[in-house]
C-alpha cells in the first residue's frame, strides 16, 4: 500500500493514472513486487520527478506507464482510458501517438545522422495524431540544426541525448517519459538537457514524468515522488520547499515529516 502524504490534483485534468498497479518479475509465489499496488495521479501539464534508491521500482513504473511492460495486476489509464482494456493494435497506437519515451542510454542508431534518427519512428510506420512535427523544427528546438547531417556517433553524449528527446517528440505526444535523461551526462550537459525539458514543457504543454537519482535535478520539477519497495513513500510539490544544500541532502535520503 502507498504511504505518505497525498498531493491534491492540480491542472485541467488527470492525464496519467495508475490503479493498484503491480508488477512482479519473479514468478515464484511470495516474490516481492517491483511495483506494489501503486495508486498515482499525474495531472496534464505537470513535470513529475520520480526518485528512490536502486530497486525501488522507479524505472519499472515508467515502463508500465509507457505500455512497454505488462502489469501483473492493476491498470494504467491514459486520459481516462485503461491501456490494459485495449487490444494490441489500439494499445500500440496509444503508445506511439500519445507517449514519447527517452531512454537513459539514448537507443540511437549510431550509423545514421541526427536527422534520420529523429525520423526513424515514422519510417517504422508510427503515425502522429495530427500533422507530424517538422524534423528540422525539432532539430532547431534542441539546438542541433547545424549538426542535422552528422552521424550520431560523431556527436557528444549531451548532443545524442538531445537527438533522443527530439525523436521522442516526432509524433507530437502529449506525454514525455524520461528514464534518467541526465544520468550519463556531465554537469554542463545535464543542465542543458534539463533546461531543454523545461522549455519544451512550457512551449508544448507537455506532461513529463522523469526518473532521476539526482536531487538537484528533481528540485527543478513541479513535483517529487519518492518510491521505496515499489510504493510511493512520500510526495510533495517543489514550490513547497526551499532549494538549498540542506534540502538536497534531505532528498538524497528522506523527506521531512
Amino acid at each position: 500500500m502507498n504511504s505518505g502524504a497525498r498531493i491534491d490534483d492540480v491542472g485541467p485534468r488527470v492525464l496519467i493514472e495508475t490503479r493498484a498497479l503491480t508488477k512482479i518479475y519473479d514468478g515464484t509465489p511470495g516474490a516481492p513486487p517491483a511495483v506494489d499496488a501503486l495508486n498515482l495521479k499525474i495531472p496534464a501539464g505537470q513535470f513529475a520527478a520520480i526518485m528512490g534508491a536502486s530497486g525501488s521500482g522507479k524505472s519499472t513504473l515508467l515502463y508500465l506507464i509507457a505500455g512497454l511492460a505488462e502489469p501483473t495486476g492493476g491498470e494504467v489509464l491514459i486520459d481516462g482510458v485503461s491501456i490494459s482494456s485495449l487490444g494490441d493494435t489500439a494499445r500500440a497506437r496509444m503508445r506511439n501517438t500519445r507517449i514519447g519515451f527517452v531512454f537513459q542510454r539514448f537507443n540511437l542508431l549510431s550509423f545514421l545522422s541526427a536527422r534520420d534518427n529523429i525520423d526513424a519512428p515514422r519510417l517504422l510506420g508510427w503515425k502522429a495524431r495530427s500533422a507530424p512535427k517538422s524534423i528540422d523544427g525539432l532539430l532547431a528546438a534542441v539546438g542541433l540544426e547545424k549538426k542535422r547531417l552528422r552521424k550520431v556517433s560523431e556527436l557528444s553524449a549531451g548532443e545524442q541525448q538531445r537527438v533522443a528527446i527530439a525523436r521522442a517528440l516526432i509524433n507530437d505526444p502529449d506525454i514525455l517519459l524520461a528514464d534518467e535523461p541526465t544520468g550519463n551526462l556531465d554537469s554542463r550537459n545535464a543542465e542543458a538537457v534539463l533546461n531543454l525539458l523545461l522549455r519544451l514543457k512550457a512551449d508544448l504543454g507537455l506532461t513529463i514524468v522523469m526518473v532521476t537519482h539526482n536531487p538537484e535535478v528533481a528540485l527543478r520539477a513541479d513535483r517529487i515522488i519518492q518510491m521505496k519497495d515499489g510504493s510511493v513513500e512520500r510526495e510533495l510539490m517543489t514550490r513547497e520547499i526551499e532549494s538549498s544544500n540542506e534540502w538536497v541532502q534531505r532528498l538524497e535520503g528522506r523527506f521531512p515529516h
